[in-house]
């Protein structure tokens, strides 16, 4: 009987696996969303910002070159 015990708990986790895989699954998640935050947030905001100040700049090298 204390035979066929130990054979059924070997399949399952021991506590420290468990809280490896806990911590594994708490990382890939983090990371998922933070890839998710910056593809669809921060990356369009870093390339609409920059071509706004580039757009800004031709037109002030534009205006200089009229006044000139």
């Amino acid at each position: 009987m204390l035979q066929d015990l130990k054979q059924d708990t070997s399949i399952m986790f021991e506590f420290d696996q468990y809280l490896g895989f806990l911590a594994f699954l708490t990382i890939l998640t983090i990371g998922f969303w933070l890839m998710i935050f910056l593809l669809t947030f921060v990356i369009p905001y870093w390339i609409g910002g920059s071509l706004i100040e580039r757009l800004k700049e031709i037109k002030e090298e534009r205006d200089a070159k009229k006044k000139a």
